[in-house]
């Protein structure tokens, strides 16, 4: 089973940025869409952000448009998802998961990591 690596994760204040990675052991890994999920505790794992094989083309969840960034260096195999002004809400596991195309559906994706914690203080 292939699974993803994330990193990037940790503690960051209201306002602050963190930028996570997600850098698979998947030698064909730029040819697939990546998606950003997260999930807070007592809650359904919920859409962040998704990008196109090519990066060409992406897509965010309201709560996150015009704060965050989903990236994609394909010569360095890796996607990032550049989060900024953070807020408390924003406290989760954050997934990275790869499918063949871009999906805000969980179940479209192929390949999932374990997860980095995002907790964000007010």
């Amino acid at each position: 089973q292939v699974q993803l690596v994330e990193s990037g994760g940790g503690l960051a204040q209201t306002g602050g940025s963190l930028t996570l990675s997600c850098a698979p052991p998947i030698r064909t890994f730029s040819r697939y869409a990546a998606g950003w999920f997260r999930q807070d505790t007592k809650k359904e794992r919920e859409f962040v952000a998704f990008i196109t094989w090519t990066g060409g083309s992406t897509s965010y969840a309201d709560s996150v448009k015009g704060r965050f960034t989903v990236s994609r260096d394909n010569a360095k195999n890796t996607v990032y998802l550049q989060m900024n002004s953070l807020k408390p809400e924003d406290t989760a596991v954050y997934y990275c998961a790869a499918g063949s195309v871009g999906s805000r559906m969980p179940r479209n994706y192929d390949f999932w990591g374990q997860g980095t914690q995002v907790t964000v203080s007010s």
